[in-house]
């Protein structure tokens, strides 16, 4: 997930945000896609690359889940060391995360979010604007002795279809301890896909409706459910289901 902040006359303001697609890359990439911190572990690193020909600010900060919280006021049991730091063309930067407390839920996966805010150098060309580029991805805090495995919680899902104001759509009923991250839906009719639902995530013992594109009523037919999940390495895996009604 990527969004462009406009640079302002603070170098650190979150003022105001840019939609931007294609009219600009960031320098500084994460290497991953999600982080994993165990519990029982004292910390974990995230790493940076700088693959920009030019110097860049970095500013890191985790949040609850709301991207609109300015870091300063971002509420998360996490410590990142340094959370500001300057890279150098081409550098390689590893980031320490330490969780603080208070206690998280010990039968299930809590969800966070790491932030990453690209500042790059400020231009001297008159008229040309400097884009600072915030980038972020999951942290997943794990408790020991969760039941089964996150990469195969996905087989214990249930599927059914939910017919709403809005036309059908598919609910997905989550009875497991893990966070279930897909990156596509559909239903099948007769094996052929129907209708697509996107992508998104359920929480660990939480339904989560995915609206189906374009569907209005139930089909006739054979229905099934096509989807492939993100593993923790960021891998996509096919996967497919029957419904539950």
């Amino acid at each position: 997930m990527l969004t462009v902040v406009m640079r302002s006359l603070s170098a650190l303001a979150l003022a105001a945000v840019l939609l931007c697609p294609q009219a600009a890359e960031a320098g500084v990439v994460i290497a991953g896609t999600r982080l994993v911190y165990p519990a029982q572990e004292r910390e974990v690193t995230l790493g940076l690359n700088n693959e920009a020909q030019r110097p860049s600010l970095v500013q890191l900060w985790i949040d609850d889940g709301n991207q609109d919280t300015p870091p300063e006021e971002a509420k998360a049991p996490f410590v990142m060391t340094p959370p500001l730091l300057r890279m150098d063309a081409g550098a390689r930067q590893a980031v320490r995360i330490r969780f603080t407390g208070p206690a998280q839920p010990g039968d299930r996966e809590s969800l966070y979010w790491v932030n990453v805010l690209e500042i790059p150098p400020s231009s001297a060309a008159e008229g040309k604007l400097d884009l600072a580029f915030r980038s972020r991805i999951k942290l997943f805090y794990r408790p020991a002795g969760l039941s089964g495995e996150a990469d195969t919680a996905h087989r214990q899902l249930r599927w059914s279809l939910q017919q709403r104001a809005g036309g059908l759509a598919v609910q997905v009923d989550n009875p497991t301890p893990w966070h279930v991250s897909f990156a596509a839906i559909s239903l099948t009719v007769d094996g052929k896909v129907s209708a697509d639902a996107g992508g998104g995530m359920v929480a660990p013992r939480a339904t989560q409706v995915f609206p189906l594109d374009g569907l209005a009523t139930r089909p006739q037919g054979v229905i099934g459910i096509e989807y492939s999940t993100i593993t923790d390495v960021g891998a996509v895996q096919p996967a497919s289901a029957s419904l539950a009604n």
